[in-house]
């Protein structure tokens, strides 16, 4: 287990890590995503022992490793770029930690081979680094990580120089290693759709701060914030400027762009301007007379088995899935209506005031 307890990173005067908590058990899958600048490659960088913590602690199974140098933690990182030494056989570079250690040639070829099974290199260990796809190379790159036995391994956007075919077969390969090691992983990407495919934990960053923690589906159905709704799901969440006003002491009326106005059954939303959110999918087609609005087709995405329509202005454009099949086209002018259990309300500052109630 690894625990960053209140851990701040300096640049000067610029804080760049303000006070981060964050706890991965043993065994977790735990992505660490946000938008570039956000800190979360920095916050690796703290936890391999490659940058310094200028506060607070971190603990890797009970013991506080802020001074501990970084060949001591028993942590081993993947980076972005292979970092192969091309002069070597794949074997070579992944047995390279062994022999610095002095083990016997011997052990080395077994724990090499033992890693190559696990890994599906085995036919590839006499080649160099020169010869190998960019998969076959992130492959070896893991394979020098892993053969360390280490308590905990580090990604930092290992997937980034691949083209997406591969990074759809490396994401699927790292689940896979992931189950046969029980290994405890730290991944870091900025790219959500890795983070919701691949985290056991998601912990989203925002400026260096941790904007919210849990599980991918949690995080997809109810964020605690404007941010963590919008950076989490692809196409991202549906964000418009509504107005509420009270109907009832359990009843809200919410009014919106393209003349939207329904009813929330909530009796705790104050009267006054807010955002609504809600997702692509919780907007649906109906008939005229149970529509929440209607509004004209601009741009229609087919995807094969989902299609997806954007509709409204460029200015507040709201993007609505419906079946693949769908005959809509440009220019067509729909009735739509939001699924009301799934509609969240943020303030003006984009603090949550109603989560949505279906999930």
């Amino acid at each position: 287990m690894i625990h960053l307890n209140n851990v701040r990173k300096f640049y000067g005067a610029l804080e760049v890590i303000k006070g981060v908590d964050v706890t991965v058990e043993d065994g977790e899958f735990a992505v660490f995503v946000g938008p570039s600048g956000c800190g979360k490659s920095t916050l690796l960088r703290m936890i391999a022992g490659l940058e310094g913590i200028d506060s607070g602690d971190l603990v890797l199974n009970g013991t506080r490793i802020n001074d501990v140098p970084p060949d001591k933690r028993g942590i081993a990182m993947v980076f972005q770029s292979y970092a192969l030494y091309p002069h070597m056989t794949v074997a070579e570079n992944i047995g390279f930690s062994l022999s610095l250690k002095k083990v016997a040639p011997a052990e080395i070829r077994r724990q090499v081979e033992e890693v190559a099974e696990i890994l599906q290199l085995g036919e590839l260990l006499d080649r160099r680094p020169g010869a190998l796809s960019g998969g076959q190379r992130q492959r070896v790159a893991i394979g020098r990580a892993i053969i360390k036995k280490p308590a905990l391994i580090l990604f930092d956007e290992p997937l980034s120089n691949l083209d997406s075919a591969l990074r759809v077969q490396m994401r699927a390969e790292l689940q896979r290693l992931h189950r046969e090691l029980s290994a405890t992983v730290v991944y870091v990407t900025h790219d959500q759709v890795e983070a919701m495919t691949m985290a056991d934990k998601i912990v989203v960053l925002n400026q260096g701060t941790v904007a919210q923690v849990g599980p991918p589906m949690d995080l997809y159905h109810r964020p605690d914030n404007e941010f963590v709704a919008t950076f989490i799901g692809s196409p991202k969440m549906n964000i418009l400027p509504v107005a509420v006003t009270r109907e009832s002491a359990d009843r809200a009326h919410i009014a919106g762009p393209l003349g939207m106005s329904f009813v929330l059954a909530d009796a705790s939303l104050s009267e006054g301007p807010a955002r609504m959110g809600v997702r692509p999918e919780h907007i649906k087609v109906v008939d005229t007379q149970a529509a929440h609005f209607v509004a004209e087709v601009a741009i229609v995405e087919r995807l094969g088995v989902e299609t997806y329509l954007t509709v409204g202005s460029i200015e507040q454009p709201i993007v609505v899935r419906v079946e693949g099949d769908v005959t809509f086209r440009p220019g067509d002018r729909v009735p739509f209506a939001a699924e009301t259990t799934a509609c969240h309300i943020f303030s003006p500052d984009g603090r949550i005031l109603r989560s949505a109630k279906a999930a």
